[in-house]
């Protein structure tokens, strides 16, 4: 396993992090299994584990805090507050209200005292930015939280939240946790260089694009029991709707990426790799990417994607790739990650309202 710096932090960590999404009962329903692939991936070198208070309804985090029990100083932990959690109005946002709620309930599951790096899930734009950095630079204070950081923030209000830390001297995000994949490659065209120039890590999420790019999906719209486009059919979907269309295969952008598929495998043969590697390995290629997140539901799907760890694309394939996939490209406007409250018609269009 090879480690980059975490930004500016002078942390290391490994260039493939775990990702526990799939942890319980979203997901994989045997906590023994999940735990057995957080041993094995700590086992393998990974020191890099990313969770969230939503994943399975929390259930995730105190999968993982089982798991890292005994090795929790050998891991750099991180864990997420923003999306709804809970059937309350305010049990979810970057309200200090809720910070200062949700962190303790992060810490409880998780069976740790502090949190390594503490991740705002999606914008907020009801909450003032002054408000949200307030309260997690006191966290920063008072011990709970070691850093902090974003997940998939629109580029202008990543650069905001670093004017808004500046002017008000409080904690700054110090990581953003973008989808990054040869499928997914819109934050090229300024997240990427935005992480750049605040000096920022960035951790690529969705780097299969959801199994996209190990190949499983067909053009006869066939799709392999267990497969995540199975899942987000059922409960999963409900919880997660914008997933139901990443997996639509009536959609254009994802009939495109049907065509695009063997063009791709044939670059990976070339290259001497599987598709799933060449993908997986991809997003390490450039600068902005510190850590790579592989979400593996199963330890057998874990040791799939361990197998290409060492891999490293070389100028020429990286070449084919962009041949394949133009840079800045997003095939399907569903794995964007974060849609726009300003693409609604009625934030949109003025409809003859004066002020």
């Amino acid at each position: 396993m090879r480690y980059r710096y975490l930004g500016r932090t002078g942390v290391q960590v490994s260039e493939y992090m775990l990702g526990t999404m799939s942890y319980g009962s979203d997901g994989n329903t045997d906590e023994k299994e999940c735990i057995d692939i957080v041993h094995h991936a700590l086992d393998r070198g990974i020191n890099f584990i990313d969770t969230a208070d939503t994943y399975s309804h929390g259930e995730a985090e105190e999968i993982v805090g089982k798991a890292i029990a005994g090795r929790r100083d050998k891991v750099v932990l991180a864990t997420k507050f923003r999306l709804a959690a809970g059937e309350g109005r305010n049990e979810q946002g970057g309200s200090r209200y809720w910070i200062m709620k949700q962190v303790e309930n992060s810490l409880r599951r998780l069976n740790t005292d502090h949190i390594d790096l503490y991740q705002m899930h999606r914008p907020d734009l009801q909450t003032d930015l002054d408000e949200t950095l307030g309260a997690l630079s006191d966290l920063v204070t008072q011990g709970k939280v070691r850093y902090i950081g974003s997940s998939t923030l629109p580029s202008w209000y990543l650069a905001e939240t670093q004017s808004v830390s500046r002017l008000n001297k409080t904690a700054r995000f110090i990581n953003e946790s973008s989808p990054y994949s040869i499928f997914q490659r819109a934050v090229e065209r300024e997240t990427l260089p935005a992480v750049q120039h605040y000096r920022m890590g960035l951790t690529a999420w969705s780097p299969l694009n959801g199994g996209w790019l190990t190949g499983k999906y067909k053009a006869d719209g066939s799709t392999p029991s267990g497969s995540r486009a199975e899942r987000v059919k059922g409960q999963w979907g409900q919880h997660y709707p914008i997933l139901q269309s990443r997996f639509d295969m009536q959609r254009e952008g994802n009939g495109r990426k049907l065509e695009l598929l063997p063009e791709l495998e044939r670059v990976a043969t070339e290259a001497g790799l599987s598709l799933m590697h060449m993908a997986q390995a991809f997003p390490l290629a450039h600068a902005a990417v510190t850590s790579v997140i592989l979400g593996p539901r199963t330890l057998e799907q874990f040791k799939a994607m361990e197998a290409g760890f060492e891999a490293i694309l070389q100028a020429a394939t990286l070449d084919r790739i962009d041949e394949v996939v133009p840079p800045g490209s997003l095939i399907e406007e569903a794995d964007r990650g974060y849609v726009s409250p300003w693409l609604a018609p009625e934030v949109r269009r003025h409809l003859g309202k004066v002020a």
